[in-house]
C-alpha cells in the first residue's frame, strides 16, 4: 500500500487509479448495453477523483462514437477545474460562459462545459445552440437546478456524477431522472488501499433544541447564527481546538456569515493565524486569502458554504464542523475538504460540534447508497426520527470556563431540575409557572456567591445562556403544547427577569 500511495500522489490522466479504471469499465458496460438512450448516476466519495472519471469517460465517449460532450457545473469555479481537467486528458473543450452568446467554432470543440443557468438562457432563446450532443455530463447531480436542461437533451445520454446520490429537494428525488446508480469504491476501502486519509472523530455533545427545520429540511441559517454566537459555544469551538485540533492546518465550516466572522474575532484575539472567508468576497481578495491558507503553516479559515465544492487543498489536516446539518451531502462535502492525502499527510482529524455524528454517522461508515437512491423518503424519516432522539436524549453539562466562573456551587443549594421542580409543583396543586421563577431564583442566588459587582453577573448570565435555554425548553416540553415562539419569548423574559433581580440586589 506504501509505494501505491508515494508513487500515485501527483496523479495523471494517463495512469488512472484501479477503482477509476473499473467505474468507467461499469459506466460505458452500462451504456453500451442500453437500447437507446440512458440515464445513470455515478457515486464516488469527494476525494475519488470523479472529475478525472468523467474526463476520461468524455475522452473514450468521442473517440468511440463521434458525437460530443456536454458537461453542466453549477459553479463559475468547477468550470475552469474541469475545463482544465479535460485538456490534460487531450479533449479539446470550450466553456460556454456568460461572453459566449454564439457558437461559430463548433467544428474546433468535441466537449463544452458550461453552467446550468448560462446555457438554460442560450437555449432558451436557441434551442439548437449545441448540435450533435450524444452525452451530457452532470457534475454534483445532487442539484435539483439541472433538471430544467433535461428537456433540451431528451436524445443524448445522462451520466450525473455525485458523491451523494440524495436530491438537494426532498420533493424531487433523483430516481425519477436517472434509471441506474453505479456505486464506486466506498470511504473505508478508499482509505484502506491508501488513496484518502483516514480520519479520526471527536464529538462534542451540543444543545440544539433552538433551531428550527427550514423548508429545504434542513436547519435555518437564522437558528443557527444565534446558538453559535452564544459564549458558551464559542467557548466549546476554541476549547475543542485547543484539545484536537492546535497547530494544524485547520478548516471551519460555519452556517452564517456573522457566526463566521465572530470565530475569526475569537481566535485571532486568542493570537492565532486566521482568516475569514465568505461569498461576498471578490475574486482578487478570495485568491489571496486561499493563497494565504495554502502557504501559512497551522492556519485557521474560517468560512461559510464557500469552501464545500470547487476547492482543493490537500494540506488541510483539521474539520471542524462549527455548525449543524442534517444534509448528508453536505456533511460530506465539508468533511472531504480534508480527505486528501499527500506525502506528508496520511490522516485528518474532523471535530464535530453539531451532534452530525450521532444524526449522520461517521464520515467513513458504509452507507447503502442503492437504498438510499431507491426509496429516498426512507432515509428523510430515519434523520428525522434520530433528530428527535438526539433532542430528547440530550443531557445539559457546564462548560470548564462556567465551572470556574460558579466555583463557589453547593449541590444541595445549587442543583436544579426543571422536570422535577415541575413535577413536584403539579402534584402539590401550585402553578406551574412558578416552576420557572424558582429557576430564575436558584440562578440569580449562584451569580450573588460568584460575583463582585453588577457588570460581572452580566458576563456570568451571558455564559447562562445556554443553560437558561435548556431550562426553559425542559419546562416547555412539560406543557406539552408550547409552540415555539412562546418558548422563545419564555427565554426572553427568563433574562429579562434575572437580570433585574440580579440588579435590584447588586445594585
Amino acid at each position: 500500500m506504501e509505494s501505491k500511495v508515494s508513487t500515485n500522489l501527483d496523479q495523471s490522466y494517463k495512469e488512472l487509479y484501479p477503482y477509476q479504471e473499473e467505474a468507467i469499465e461499469l459506466i460505458f458496460k452500462e451504456l453500451d448495453e442500453s437500447e437507446g438512450k440512458v440515464n445513470i448516476l455515478f457515486q464516488l466519495p469527494t476525494g475519488g477523483g470523479k472529475t478525472i472519471i468523467f474526463s476520461e469517460i468524455a475522452r473514450q465517449y468521442i473517440a468511440r462514437r463521434n458525437e460530443k460532450v456536454l458537461i453542466l457545473t453549477h459553479r463559475v469555479e468547477l468550470c475552469a477545474q474541469t475545463s482544465k481537467a479535460l485538456s490534460e486528458a487531450n479533449v479539446k473543450n470550450k466553456i460556454i460562459d456568460r461572453d459566449v452568446k454564439e457558437l461559430h467554432d463548433r467544428e474546433d470543440f468535441d466537449c463544452y462545459v458550461a453552467m446550468v443557468e448560462t446555457l438554460n438562457n442560450r437555449l432558451n432563446e436557441n434551442e439548437n445552440y449545441l448540435r450533435n450532443i450524444g452525452l451530457v455530463i452532470i457534475d454534483e447531480a445532487h442539484y435539483n437546478s439541472f433538471r430544467k436542461l433535461f428537456k433540451f437533451f431528451e436524445n443524448a445520454n445522462l451520466l450525473g456524477v455525485t458523491a451523494t446520490p440524495l436530491s438537494s429537494n426532498r420533493n424531487l428525488p433523483l430516481n425519477e431522472n436517472y434509471q441506474k446508480l453505479i456505486v464506486g469504491h466506498g470511504i473505508a476501502d478508499l482509505i484502506e488501499d491508501g488513496y484518502l486519509s483516514k480520519a479520526t472523530t471527536f464529538t462534542f455533545n451540543v444543545n440544539l433544541r433552538s433551531l428550527k427545520v427550514g423548508s429545504d429540511g434542513d436547519y435555518t441559517v437564522s437558528s443557527l447564527d444565534r446558538l453559535y454566537s452564544l459564549y458558551t459555544m464559542q467557548d466549546r469551538l476554541i476549547a475543542a481546538y485547543d484539545e484536537r485540533a492546535k497547530g494544524m492546518k485547520t478548516l471551519i465550516f460555519n452556517s452564517g456569515i456573522a457566526t463566521s466572522i465572530r470565530v475569526f474575532e475569537l481566535f485571532k484575539n486568542a493570537g492565532y493565524p486566521v482568516k475569514h472567508l465568505d461569498s461576498t468576497f471578490s475574486s482578487k481578495d478570495r485568491f489571496d486569502t486561499l493563497e494565504w491558507f495554502r502557504t501559512t503553516p497551522g492556519a485557521i479559515l474560517s468560512s461559510v458554504g464557500i469552501l464545500t465544492t470547487g476547492f482543493d487543498e490537500p494540506s488541510v489536516e483539521a474539520i471542524i464542523l462549527n455548525r449543524a446539518t442534517r444534509s448528508l451531502t453536505l456533511y460530506h462535502q465539508m468533511i472531504g475538504r480534508g480527505s486528501r492525502i499527500t506525502h506528508e499527510k496520511r490522516k485528518f482529524v474532523i471535530i464535530d460540534l453539531g451532534n452530525n455524528v450521532q444524526r449522520l454517522g461517521l464520515w467513513q461508515d458504509f452507507i447503502n447508497w442503492e437504498e438510499i437512491f431507491n426509496f429516498p423518503e426512507r432515509y428523510f424519516e430515519r434523520i428525522q426520527e434520530r433528530d428527535e432522539n438526539l433532542l430528547i436524549d440530550y443531557n445539559y453539562e457546564r462548560s470548564l470556563a462556567l465551572q470556574e466562573k460558579l466555583s463557589n456551587y453547593d449541590p444541595e443549594k445549587d442543583d436544579f431540575e426543571m422536570k422535577k421542580v415541575y413535577t413536584d409543583l403539579l402534584s402539590h396543586g401550585e402553578r406551574p409557572k412558578k416552576a420557572i421563577d424558582l429557576s430564575i431564583h436558584n440562578h440569580a442566588n449562584q451569580i450573588f456567591k460568584n460575583t463582585d459587582d453588577y457588570y460581572d453577573a452580566l458576563e456570568l448570565i451571558d455564559l447562562l445562556e445556554e443553560e437558561i435555554e435548556y431550562r426553559t425548553r425542559i419546562y416547555c416540553s412539560c406543557l406539552h403544547n408550547a409552540t415555539d415562539s412562546y418558548c422563545d419569548w419564555l427565554i426572553d423574559t427568563y433574562v429579562r427577569k434575572l437580570k433585574n433581580e440580579v440588579r435590584q440586589k447588586m445594585m
